[in-house]
Formats: C-alpha cells, sequence, structure tokens
C-alpha cells in the first residue's frame, strides 16, 4: 500500500462500498423483520439482500485488513479501533445465533430483538470506524 500514492485511498472507497452494501443490505432485512413490509416475504427477501451483505462484508473485511497492515501497532493502541473490533464479533456473534435459531423463517420476538441488535451493532462499528482518526 506504501508503493503508491493513491493505494491507501482506493481501498478506502471500497471500504467504504463495502459498508454500504452490508449496512444497506442488512437495513432492509431488518426493517422486514421488524413488520415495516409485512407483504414482503422475509425468506425471499433474505435471499435478495443478505448476499449483498456478505459481499459487503467481505470488501470490508479484505480491505480493513490490507489497510490495518500498514499501521498495526497504531491501530491496535486507539480504543475506537478495539471497540470496532469487539462490536464487529458481538455482530457476527449476533447473526449467528440468529440463523442457528432458524434465521428468517423465525420472526419471533427474540428475532426481531436480535435484528434491532444487528442495526445498532453495525451502526456503532460504523461510528467507531469514524471515530479512529480523531481518538
Amino acid at each position: 500500500m506504501n508503493v503508491a500514492a493513491w493505494a491507501y485511498p482506493a481501498f478506502e472507497v471500497v471500504h467504504i462500498v463495502g459498508i454500504a452494501l452490508l449496512f444497506g443490505g442488512l437495513l432492509i432485512f431488518e426493517l422486514c423483520l421488524l413488520g415495516r413490509a409485512p407483504a414482503l416475504p422475509l425468506p425471499a427477501l433474505a435471499r435478495l439482500t443478505l448476499p449483498l451483505a456478505l459481499v459487503g462484508f467481505g470488501l470490508c473485511a479484505a480491505t480493513g485488513l490490507a489497510m490495518f497492515s500498514t499501521q498495526p501497532g497504531e491501530l491496535l493502541g486507539n480504543a475506537a479501533f478495539r471497540l470496532k473490533l469487539l462490536l464487529i464479533a458481538l455482530a457476527g456473534l449476533n447473526a449467528g445465533l440468529f440463523h442457528l435459531r432458524g434465521g428468517s423463517g423465525r420472526a419471533d420476538r427474540w428475532g426481531r430483538a436480535q435484528g434491532l441488535l444487528s442495526l445498532g451493532f453495525w451502526l456503532a462499528v460504523i461510528i467507531c470506524g469514524r471515530s479512529i482518526a480523531y481518538v
């Protein structure tokens, strides 16, 4: 990444595209899970939105690791970065539990609570990511 002046900004752009795909796909799915569009079948919507969210996560993970490799010591010393990693782990755990419980086929009270948690975790991840430069 230190080879070309444009490399790090290019990775940041791809990281932001990944965030848009991840959070955008989850937002649509979670809003449906919360009953905002009852006419849409949740399993069909999941087949459309969740793969986009996974692609977004993959882009974020790949570009995030590449950017991390340029300054690991500084980032590991940053409280916002460490909180971001914890929140990503909690979001992943929440998603895993959601799918173990039956995923989009289980839009019960607990599933809706997990949807709200998911949105909260990912929004907090985005906030922490932006805060890294200022902490």
